[in-house]
């Protein structure tokens, strides 16, 4: 049937050549989350999350968000006619509550941060028999999030000429290119690694010859795994976060060391300032991304600018939600539209 749950995932890579040019690189591509059913990448986690709850018999699922788990998860179950329960940190922009409301989903704002509402979801999920979404809680989640790796492998051989060999067992044609750099930006690491597991189970079927480099991205003020990684550490110490982008602004993530570690590529970190020029920076070549989704471009625009890259790579950025979901963050990247009266000496002005 063609519901939200099915339509999930199969979006779109958008080649950026002016980007590319002012960045000095030859290849520059964006694979836009935005276009899921309900404009995340969030979208492939849920959709699985909810299939799985229809095939154990329960009820109702839960997660915690600050926006877009929630209204995926709050879409996909109103697409089959199930019960969903969201906890929300009170902060979270009113426009992803908005879509938890009207998907029909009992949506709870809690008084706290993200990681509060994660543990009372893990909690109330035990007293009340409730299935538990949770990222990097839910295994099911990262299973969901690999099927980007997979459309991006189907890119590789497609526009690359890269990516190994054929489903059917035929090669692909041995080229000798630089390897695909995937930006991606990072809250509790469910995303990354998740991306990391999808590539890795194209490799164990020996689909896929060269893995691509993986950067990670977070904000500044919620940085927990880049500093890990930096310290040669898996373990994670927790941050206060703080960061207009709050889809990853997470004070303990979970998860995301290793899928740079292990792929050759590093974690970078960038301002709120420098996330808010990316959502514009975007927006002039007719992508909308979210803060957090503008997030991966600010950190290629960095590690360009740290002599990082090589300029003959080819390079994508993976949008990971519609600007939509936070007008007030995009509004913050532009300037004010001015008020004029309705006479034409009054356009010139402006012009």
């Amino acid at each position: 049937e063609r519901t939200p749950l099915s339509l999930a995932g199969g979006t779109p890579v958008i080649f950026l050549p002016r980007l590319a040019k002012k960045l000095g690189l030859e290849q520059l591509w964006l694979k836009d989350e935005s276009r899921n059913p309900t404009a995340s990448f969030k979208d492939r986690a849920s959709a699985v999350v909810v299939a799985r709850a229809i095939e154990t018999g329960v009820e109702v699922v839960v997660t915690a968000s600050t926006g877009n788990a929630g209204a995926a998860l709050a879409g996909m179950a109103a697409a089959v006619g199930q019960k969903a329960v969201i906890f929300a940190p009170k902060t979270a922009p009113p426009a992803k509550v908005a879509q938890l409301l009207v998907f029909g989903a009992k949506v709870l704002l809690v008084d706290g941060t993200y990681d509060d509402a994660f543990d009372l979801t893990v909690r109330a999920a035990a007293e009340f028999g409730w299935y538990c979404r949770n990222t990097g809680y839910n295994p099911f989640t990262v299973e969901g999030k690999k099927t980007a790796a997979f459309e991006i492998w189907e890119f590789m051989r497609r526009e690359l000429g890269m990516g190994g060999r054929k489903p059917t067992g035929g090669l692909v044609a041995p080229v000798n290119k630089p390897r695909l750099t995937i930006f991606v930006s990072v809250g509790d690491g469910n995303i990354i690694s998740g991306i990391h597991k999808g590539f890795k189970d194209l490799q164990a079927l020996g689909w896929l010859d060269h893995m691509p480099c993986i950067i990670g991205v977070q904000a500044e003020g919620s940085a927990a795994i880049a500093n890990a990684f930096k310290a040669g550490n898996e373990t994670i110490t927790p941050v206060s976060a703080t960061t207009l982008a709050d889809s990853i602004s997470v004070d303990l993530p979970r998860d995301g060391v290793r899928a740079a570690r292990e792929t050759g590529g590093t974690y970078i970190t960038v301002s709120d300032a420098e996330i808010l020029s990316a959502i514009a920076e975007l927006g002039s070549q007719g992508v909308f991304a979210e803060p957090a989704g503008a997030a991966a471009y600010a950190g290629l625009v960095a590690a360009q600018a740290q002599g990082l890259l090589d300029p003959g790579a080819p390079i994508l950025v993976v949008n990971t939600g519609s600007g939509l979901k936070d007008v007030r963050a995009a509004m913050q990247s532009v300037q004010a539209a001015p008020i004029i009266q309705p006479d034409l000496e009054s356009i010139k002005k402006h012009l």
